[in-house]
């Protein structure tokens, strides 16, 4: 598995050899599913309250079907996520800065004019980025105050995609309906992290990679590895 930390060109060029594993991109868009379908149904205080003994149906469910999902990203995970919105009946859109209007119809996606067209027009928005200088504080402020006070965020890509102090105050301040997060900007969390207690936040403790499948592919490649090195045969070398 790639560590970003680790910068593979350093390392050979004195003379270490760096070896990686695969990984599957299925379970990311299984979870971001996972955390947009609990946010729209409220599965998280139903469950809590029918446990407690609270109150009967105490949540009224968002719909998915003809409401809009807004994606930040179509690429192998993005355009996955897009697929199963199509199928919940959802319109589709989808920006990024790179982002032609061949790839967006070949995903069955509207493309997005912009940014800001996106997020004001989404019901659901979903972060589907890689993490880098253009990137990194992509939603700031002003363009978390383009979402709907209706709308959700979900975000299981890099934390520092979203500013985090600007979705708190979102989040406190009611102006988003909620969000749903599996990446912070310290992990893990440390025990009195904001994030912890924020209101309309559903978190998991970066639960994207992790799955019964990817831990049997990384455990066993890793193994693999380090048994071709010690023949001095080594495999899946990282450039």
């Amino acid at each position: 598995m790639r560590n970003s930390v680790i910068d593979y060109a350093a390392a050979e060029q004195h003379g270490v050899t760096v070896c990686g594993t695969a990984s599957s991109s299925t379970p990311p868009v299984e979870l971001t599913w996972a955390l947009l379908l609990g946010l729209a149904r409220g599965l998280v205080e139903e469950s809590n309250a029918l446990r407690s003994g609270g109150p009967w149906q105490s949540t009224v469910g968002a719909d998915l079907h003809g409401r809009r999902l807004g994606l930040l990203g179509l690429g192998k995970i993005g355009s996955r996520v897009a697929r199963i919105g199509l199928a919940f009946g959802m319109r589709v859109s989808a920006w990024s800065q790179n982002l032609t209007e061949e790839r967006a119809e070949e995903t069955g996606v509207e493309l997005a004019p912009s940014r800001e067209e996106l997020l004001a027009s989404s019901d659901f928005v979903s972060v589907h980025l890689a993490l880098s200088d253009r990137t990194r504080g992509l939603l700031g402020p002003s363009e978390l105050a383009l979402l709907k006070p209706t709308a959700y965020l979900i975000n299981t890509s890099r934390a520092a995609i979203v500013d985090q102090a600007a979705l708190l105050a979102a989040l406190h301040e009611g102006r988003i309906a909620g969000a749903g997060v599996d990446v912070f900007d310290i992990e893990p969390l440390p025990a009195d992290h904001p994030m912890r207690t924020a209101p309309r936040l559903l978190a998991t403790p970066h639960l994207g990679y992790v799955s019964q499948a990817n831990y049997a592919t990384y455990y066993g490649q890793a193994v693999e590895n380090i048994r071709a090195f010690l023949a001095g045969e080594p495999v899946r070398r990282l450039p």
